[in-house]
């Protein structure tokens, strides 16, 4: 299915200075409108030109806007593999011209050589100093893109710039999106704060955020020390989510396994009987799972719950020092993502919303279980498993 026209693409085409700005809600098409456009570009150049495409992350950049740059063009039929550099990540069309992916945790990419043509996606997860250095090095024009949960730079240094344009997409102005991706949207509407921000593409309230001042890092140190393992549940709808949570000094360290939709106990056992082995504290909501995970010979404990158990288990996450891999995209997006409820009149309450939970789910678990009163059981609330 090729991509069509769209009234995003109409409205990103229809963008005329320097800067051009697009923040927007899910499924707006934003990332790929604009890709289009450089595609469009690159393939209509008269002199070769280079485009740069930038983000916070390189593993960012593989599930994101590389992943949809060589969706673009295998599906339009443009793509030749022998132009495409899989060591640099650069893609060279027929013009000469030039696109190139890179991320914005690479110092001597953003200070490095100008380019024609910038695009930094999700640009409110890089800081201002890459911006700066990425932009002053670009001659033409600098498309940015982000979900606006929250403000960043761009709305205290950039948006008043006579240069820039600045407008905003939702999922309407995607008229190829599926029905189905458009019910599970409006479906949402109740949900004040994900509505506005993911419906109506409008900036978020940051005092909805219920985490903060986690740290994203490049690895896992060699002297960290892995101490437990949470998963929580899921299947058709949800992804089955699985964290590794590392000891390290004063605080933990997050790693993503698994975020998968689909994958059914057996294959839940297959997972983490070929991960290093450790005790995994899993939603207790699922004791039948538990226990059919824990016949294949993994370690594996149901997580306790209770009355005001979820609003405990947040206190506690809260009170640790938190870090996170870079490759953990899903824990990354959910951290950034996971909000209080708000009620009608803009009051933030204390309930979770329902949604950005999986990983956090997870997290919550297998912290939860360092303070855990030990018993003959376990003492995570239920029957200890035959481990074989």
């Amino acid at each position: 299915m090729l991509y069509k026209k769209t009234q995003a693409t109409t409205k990103i085409n229809n963008l005329k200075k320097r800067i051009r700005a697009v923040q927007g809600g899910t499924s707006a098409s934003k990332t790929i409108s604009i890709l289009l456009y450089l595609i469009g570009a690159a393939q209509s150049d008269k002199t070769p030109t280079l485009t740069s495409v930038v983000s916070e992350s390189f593993p960012h950049l593989k599930r994101g806007a590389i992943r949809d740059f060589l969706s673009i063009m295998e599906t339009h039929h443009y793509y030749n593999d022998s132009k495409w550099n899989r060591t640099d990540y650069i893609y060279t069309f027929e013009t000469g011209s030039k696109i190139e992916f890179f991320s914005a945790d690479q110092p001597d990419k953003v200070r490095g050589p100008r380019r024609d043509r910038l695009f930094i996606n999700e640009a409110n997860n890089i800081p201002y100093f890459a911006f700066d250095q990425l932009e002053v090095r670009t001659k033409s024009i600098v498309f940015l893109d982000w979900n606006p949960v929250a403000e960043f730079w761009f709305y205290s240094e950039v948006i008043n710039r006579d240069d820039t344009e600045h407008i905003t997409l939702t999922y309407k102005d995607n008229e190829a999106l599926d029905e189905q991706i458009v019910k599970s949207i409006e479906q949402r509407k109740n949900k004040k704060n994900w509505w506005k921000v993911y419906g109506l593409g409008e900036l978020g309230d940051v005092e909805g955020k219920i985490y903060n001042n986690w740290k994203i890092i490049d690895e896992i140190p060699h002297e960290a020390r892995l101490e437990r393992r949470g998963m929580d549940f899921g299947y058709s709808n949800d992804p089955t989510a699985i964290i590794d949570i590392y000891k390290h000094n004063d605080g933990y360290i997050l790693n993503e396994q698994c975020y998968q939709k689909g994958l059914s106990n057996a294959k839940i056992a297959d997972l983490l009987l070929s991960l290093e082995n450790v005790l995994t504290i899993a939603d207790s909501a699922e004791p039948k799972s538990i226990d059919e995970i824990a016949e294949h010979g993994v370690m594996i404990l149901p997580c306790t719950k209770g009355q005001g158990s979820v609003n405990q288990g947040i206190d506690n996450v809260q009170d640790q020092q938190i870090s996170v891999t870079k490759r953990s995209l899903n824990i990354i997006k959910e951290y950034r993502n996971y909000l209080w409820k708000v009620d009608d009149n803009g009051k933030v309450l204390n309930v979770a919303e329902d949604a950005f939970n999986h990983c956090m789910d997870a997290i919550r678990y297998g912290l939860d279980s360092f303070n855990a009163t030990q018993g003959s059981d376990g003492g995570f609330g239920g029957d200890k498993p035959n481990f074989g």
